[in-house]
């Protein structure tokens, strides 16, 4: 049968001597591998379909499994990405996240518009740290771990802000009377609070330029690291590049 779809590359694969296999993420049909004849030969019209973060539409014969492609037209290719050292890292992160988390099965447009706000935010130069926290848990929610951030994940109730701390064990937060559960759980300024909040209702594709102080980014990182960790527990390569560019204050 043949499939057009829109869709953006999130793995690119070599496969035998001049074929490349890419994985897509597509609004229609959700997670989706494609054959691509003869994508490594030099003179390949279908090259640069295959770059990672290529957003374009996608013609291809499937019937059950792996796909082959017999046409596309690039939308946006994302090439800045590929050409800045950091921004590729936290677009890799961001893709690979995607396609470890993202069954074949699933579909639904809200992954792909997620993956594709965050590529073109960080083209846009926003600050990536930013757009990455957001994008977690975006994918946290989606996944179905968004942590409970409005009441005490034990009792309940409503404290003040000031008595709350973060329970990436328990997935949410939990106040000072309640500590006991979780005694590693993260103490956290209100104003980080109050942006892990803002993360949890805002739609990527409304964020805009937006200016937090070193600490507060520091919290942030620190908080859904660790909700990563625990929700998901997944170990990516991407993820310890961006942790030796931190490593090494690139």
């Amino acid at each position: 049968m043949l499939y057009r779809a829109e869709g953006i590359v999130i793995r690119s694969m070599d496969y035998g001597e001049g074929n490349k296999i890419i994985t897509l993420c597509t609004k229609e049909s959700g997670k989706v591998g494609v054959l691509v004849r003869g994508a490594k030969k030099v003179k390949s019209r279908h090259a640069a379909l295959t770059q990672p973060f290529t957003y374009g539409e996608y013609v291809f014969f499937r019937n059950t499994g792996l796909g082959t492609l017999n046409a596309g037209e690039i939308i946006e290719s994302h090439h800045e990405l590929r050409e800045d050292l950091i921004k590729a890292a936290y677009a890799s992160y961001a893709c690979e996240l995607l396609d470890r988390v993202l069954q074949d099965e699933e579909t639904g447009a809200f992954w792909f518009h997620q993956l594709k706000a965050c590529l073109t935010s960080l083209q846009e130069d926003k600050d990536p740290q930013i757009i990455i926290n957001l994008y977690e848990m975006k994918i946290l929610q989606a996944a179905g771990y968004g942590p409970e951030l409005e009441v005490c994940i034990s009792c309940n109730q409503p404290r003040n802000d000031e008595d709350m701390l973060v329970s990436p064990r328990l997935g949410g937060v939990l106040c000072r009377y309640c500590k006991h559960l979780d005694p590693p759980a993260i103490a956290v300024t209100v104003r980080t609070l109050k942006l892990l909040r803002l993360f949890a209702r805002l739609d990527l594709r409304r964020l805009g330029n937006v200016d937090v102080k070193a600490e507060t980014k520091d919290e942030l990182k620190k908080v859904m690291r660790a909700l990563m960790d625990m929700q998901l527990g997944l170990r990516l390569k991407s993820q310890n590049f961006l942790d030796q560019m931190d490593k090494y204050n690139i």
